[in-house]
Protein backbone atom coordinates (compact mmCIF):
# COMPACT_ATOMS: atom_id res chain seq x y z
CA UNK A 1 0.00 0.00 0.00
CA UNK A 2 2.95 2.31 0.70
CA UNK A 3 4.19 1.63 -2.83
CA UNK A 4 0.82 2.59 -4.30
CA UNK A 5 0.76 5.75 -2.19
CA UNK A 6 4.23 6.80 -3.43
CA UNK A 7 3.40 6.09 -7.07
CA UNK A 8 0.11 7.88 -6.77
CA UNK A 9 1.79 10.98 -5.30
CA UNK A 10 4.41 10.99 -8.05
CA UNK A 11 1.74 10.76 -10.74
CA UNK A 12 -0.19 13.62 -9.19
CA UNK A 13 2.93 15.74 -8.99
CA UNK A 14 3.85 14.92 -12.62
CA UNK A 15 0.31 15.62 -13.81
CA UNK A 16 -0.20 12.06 -15.10
CA UNK A 17 -3.89 11.61 -14.26
CA UNK A 18 -4.37 8.44 -16.29
CA UNK A 19 -1.64 6.53 -14.50
CA UNK A 20 -2.94 7.87 -11.19
CA UNK A 21 -6.41 6.46 -11.91
CA UNK A 22 -4.95 3.06 -12.85
CA UNK A 23 -3.00 2.89 -9.59
CA UNK A 24 -6.10 4.01 -7.65
CA UNK A 25 -8.19 1.28 -9.25
CA UNK A 26 -5.46 -1.27 -8.50
CA UNK A 27 -5.43 -0.14 -4.89
CA UNK A 28 -9.22 -0.56 -4.66
CA UNK A 29 -9.04 -4.02 -6.25
CA UNK A 30 -6.41 -5.12 -3.74
CA UNK A 31 -8.62 -3.99 -0.87
CA UNK A 32 -11.62 -5.84 -2.36
CA UNK A 33 -9.59 -9.02 -2.89
CA UNK A 34 -8.34 -8.85 0.70
CA UNK A 35 -11.87 -8.48 2.03
CA UNK A 36 -13.10 -11.32 -0.20
CA UNK A 37 -10.33 -13.62 1.00
CA UNK A 38 -11.11 -12.77 4.60
CA UNK A 39 -14.77 -13.68 4.08
CA UNK A 40 -13.75 -16.89 2.29
CA UNK A 41 -11.48 -17.95 5.14
CA UNK A 42 -14.23 -17.15 7.62
CA UNK A 43 -16.72 -19.25 5.63
CA UNK A 44 -14.27 -22.15 5.46
CA UNK A 45 -13.82 -21.98 9.21
CA UNK A 46 -17.59 -21.83 9.82
CA UNK A 47 -18.18 -24.80 7.52
CA UNK A 48 -15.48 -26.79 9.30
CA UNK A 49 -17.06 -26.05 12.69
CA UNK A 50 -20.53 -27.04 11.45
CA UNK A 51 -19.20 -30.24 9.86
CA UNK A 52 -17.41 -31.22 13.08
CA UNK A 53 -20.60 -30.61 15.04
CA UNK A 54 -22.57 -32.71 12.54
CA UNK A 55 -20.06 -35.56 12.82
CA UNK A 56 -20.21 -35.49 16.64
CA UNK A 57 -23.99 -35.61 16.50
CA UNK A 58 -23.93 -38.61 14.15
CA UNK A 59 -21.50 -40.37 16.50
CA UNK A 60 -23.79 -39.71 19.49
CA UNK A 61 -26.85 -40.95 17.62
CA UNK A 62 -25.00 -44.06 16.50
CA UNK A 63 -23.92 -44.90 20.04
CA UNK A 64 -27.43 -44.42 21.39
CA UNK A 65 -29.28 -46.50 18.80
CA UNK A 66 -26.69 -49.30 18.98
CA UNK A 67 -27.50 -49.57 22.70
CA UNK A 68 -31.22 -49.51 21.85
CA UNK A 69 -30.73 -52.19 19.22
CA UNK A 70 -29.24 -54.56 21.78
CA UNK A 71 -32.07 -53.94 24.24
CA UNK A 72 -34.80 -54.35 21.62
CA UNK A 73 -33.25 -57.56 20.29
CA UNK A 74 -33.26 -58.95 23.84
CA UNK A 75 -36.91 -57.98 24.37
CA UNK A 76 -37.88 -59.49 21.03
CA UNK A 77 -36.21 -62.78 21.98
CA UNK A 78 -37.94 -62.76 25.38
CA UNK A 79 -41.32 -62.03 23.79
CA UNK A 80 -40.98 -64.79 21.19
CA UNK A 81 -39.77 -67.39 23.69
CA UNK A 82 -42.89 -66.90 25.78
CA UNK A 83 -45.13 -66.67 22.74
CA UNK A 84 -44.04 -70.20 21.73
CA UNK A 85 -45.03 -71.41 25.20
CA UNK A 86 -48.42 -69.70 25.01
CA UNK A 87 -49.13 -71.28 21.64
CA UNK A 88 -48.38 -74.67 23.13
CA UNK A 89 -50.69 -73.94 26.07
CA UNK A 90 -53.42 -72.99 23.62
CA UNK A 91 -52.97 -76.34 21.85
CA UNK A 92 -53.22 -78.24 25.16
CA UNK A 93 -56.43 -76.39 26.11
CA UNK A 94 -57.89 -76.82 22.64
CA UNK A 95 -57.23 -80.60 22.78
CA UNK A 96 -58.45 -80.81 26.39
CA UNK A 97 -55.29 -82.81 27.09
CA UNK A 98 -55.27 -83.12 30.87
CA UNK A 99 -52.29 -85.44 30.83
CA UNK A 100 -50.15 -82.33 30.33
CA UNK A 101 -51.59 -80.49 33.33
CA UNK A 102 -48.18 -80.03 34.99
CA UNK A 103 -46.70 -78.51 31.83
CA UNK A 104 -49.76 -76.32 31.42
CA UNK A 105 -49.40 -75.13 35.03
CA UNK A 106 -45.84 -73.89 34.36
CA UNK A 107 -46.93 -72.07 31.20
CA UNK A 108 -50.02 -70.57 32.82
CA UNK A 109 -47.83 -69.24 35.62
CA UNK A 110 -45.59 -67.64 32.97
CA UNK A 111 -48.53 -65.82 31.39
CA UNK A 112 -47.73 -62.95 33.75
CA UNK A 113 -44.32 -62.43 32.09
CA UNK A 114 -44.05 -59.84 29.34
CA UNK A 115 -41.35 -57.99 27.42
CA UNK A 116 -40.92 -54.30 28.22
CA UNK A 117 -38.45 -52.07 26.36
CA UNK A 118 -39.83 -49.06 28.29
CA UNK A 119 -37.75 -46.34 26.71
CA UNK A 120 -38.93 -43.12 25.11
CA UNK A 121 -37.58 -42.44 21.64
CA UNK A 122 -37.13 -38.68 21.73
CA UNK A 123 -34.03 -38.20 19.56
CA UNK A 124 -35.96 -36.45 16.80
CA UNK A 125 -37.96 -34.27 19.19
CA UNK A 126 -34.74 -33.23 20.95
CA UNK A 127 -33.12 -32.39 17.61
CA UNK A 128 -36.04 -30.16 16.62
CA UNK A 129 -36.38 -28.41 19.98
CA UNK A 130 -32.63 -27.75 20.30
CA UNK A 131 -32.24 -26.60 16.70
CA UNK A 132 -29.60 -29.29 16.08
CA UNK A 133 -31.66 -30.60 13.19
CA UNK A 134 -30.24 -27.71 11.12
CA UNK A 135 -26.78 -29.26 11.44
CA UNK A 136 -27.80 -32.46 9.63
CA UNK A 137 -27.62 -32.25 5.86
CA UNK A 138 -28.52 -35.90 5.21
CA UNK A 139 -32.31 -35.77 5.09
CA UNK A 140 -32.55 -39.55 4.80
CA UNK A 141 -30.95 -39.88 8.24
CA UNK A 142 -33.28 -37.23 9.65
CA UNK A 143 -36.31 -39.07 8.24
CA UNK A 144 -34.96 -42.36 9.59
CA UNK A 145 -34.62 -40.88 13.09
CA UNK A 146 -38.18 -39.56 12.89
CA UNK A 147 -39.39 -43.04 11.82
CA UNK A 148 -37.52 -44.60 14.74
CA UNK A 149 -39.20 -42.23 17.18
CA UNK A 150 -42.60 -43.29 15.84
CA UNK A 151 -41.65 -46.97 16.14
CA UNK A 152 -40.43 -46.45 19.73
CA UNK A 153 -43.77 -44.87 20.60
CA UNK A 154 -45.57 -47.79 18.95
CA UNK A 155 -43.50 -50.26 21.00
CA UNK A 156 -44.32 -48.46 24.23
CA UNK A 157 -48.01 -48.39 23.31
CA UNK A 158 -48.09 -52.15 22.65
CA UNK A 159 -46.22 -52.87 25.87
CA UNK A 160 -48.74 -50.77 27.80
CA UNK A 161 -51.59 -52.67 26.13
CA UNK A 162 -49.95 -55.96 27.13
CA UNK A 163 -49.51 -54.82 30.73
CA UNK A 164 -53.10 -53.56 30.99
CA UNK A 165 -54.47 -56.80 29.54
CA UNK A 166 -52.45 -58.81 32.04
CA UNK A 167 -53.42 -56.74 35.08
CA UNK A 168 -57.07 -56.13 34.22
CA UNK A 169 -58.00 -59.56 32.87
CA UNK A 170 -55.35 -62.24 33.26
CA UNK A 171 -54.41 -61.82 36.93
CA UNK A 172 -58.08 -61.90 37.94
CA UNK A 173 -58.55 -65.14 36.02
CA UNK A 174 -55.39 -66.79 37.38
CA UNK A 175 -55.80 -66.11 41.09
CA UNK A 176 -58.64 -68.61 41.68
CA UNK A 177 -57.20 -71.46 39.57
CA UNK A 178 -53.43 -71.75 40.19
CA UNK A 179 -51.05 -71.80 43.14
CA UNK A 180 -48.30 -69.40 42.08
CA UNK A 181 -45.77 -70.86 44.53
CA UNK A 182 -45.94 -74.38 43.06
CA UNK A 183 -47.39 -73.79 39.55
CA UNK A 184 -50.12 -76.31 40.44
CA UNK A 185 -53.45 -75.83 38.72
CA UNK A 186 -56.03 -76.19 41.49
CA UNK A 187 -59.11 -75.89 39.29
CA UNK A 188 -58.44 -77.61 35.96
CA UNK A 189 -62.04 -77.27 34.82
CA UNK A 190 -61.68 -73.48 34.96
CA UNK A 191 -58.58 -73.59 32.75
CA UNK A 192 -60.01 -75.92 30.11
CA UNK A 193 -62.70 -73.46 29.07
CA UNK A 194 -63.13 -71.24 26.04
CA UNK A 195 -63.12 -68.18 28.34
CA UNK A 196 -59.64 -68.97 29.64
CA UNK A 197 -58.49 -69.94 26.16
CA UNK A 198 -59.69 -66.57 24.89
CA UNK A 199 -57.32 -64.86 27.35
CA UNK A 200 -54.39 -66.92 26.08
CA UNK A 201 -55.28 -66.14 22.46
CA UNK A 202 -55.63 -62.43 23.27
CA UNK A 203 -52.12 -62.39 24.76
CA UNK A 204 -50.75 -64.24 21.73
CA UNK A 205 -52.23 -61.65 19.38
CA UNK A 206 -50.71 -58.80 21.38
CA UNK A 207 -47.34 -60.54 21.40
CA UNK A 208 -47.45 -61.17 17.64
CA UNK A 209 -47.99 -57.46 17.06
CA UNK A 210 -45.16 -56.68 19.48
CA UNK A 211 -42.87 -59.00 17.54
CA UNK A 212 -43.76 -57.16 14.34
CA UNK A 213 -42.90 -53.75 15.76
CA UNK A 214 -39.69 -55.09 17.35
CA UNK A 215 -38.66 -56.52 13.98
CA UNK A 216 -39.48 -53.32 12.08
CA UNK A 217 -37.59 -51.21 14.61
CA UNK A 218 -34.48 -53.39 14.40
CA UNK A 219 -34.59 -53.17 10.60
CA UNK A 220 -34.89 -49.37 10.71
CA UNK A 221 -32.02 -49.09 13.20
CA UNK A 222 -29.78 -51.09 10.86
CA UNK A 223 -30.77 -48.88 7.93
CA UNK A 224 -30.01 -45.66 9.85
CA UNK A 225 -26.70 -47.06 11.11
CA UNK A 226 -25.58 -47.77 7.54
CA UNK A 227 -26.46 -44.22 6.52
CA UNK A 228 -24.55 -42.78 9.48
CA UNK A 229 -21.51 -44.95 8.71
CA UNK A 230 -21.48 -43.52 5.18
CA UNK A 231 -21.38 -40.00 6.63
CA UNK A 232 -18.58 -40.91 9.05
CA UNK A 233 -16.28 -42.33 6.37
Amino acid sequence: MKLFKTLRQNNINNGNLRRYLLYAIGEILLVMIGISLAFQVSNWDDNRIRKNAEIRFYENIKEQIIDDEELIAGQRHYNNRHMVQYKYANEIIEANDRSKLDTLGIIVRNLTNYSDFDKEGNIYETMVNSGQIKLLHNHEIVNGIRELEELYNYMNRMENIHYDAMMQHLVLALNPVIAFATNEIKKPDAVFTYEFQNLVVMLMQIMEEKDEVYTNTLYEIERVLKLIDEELK
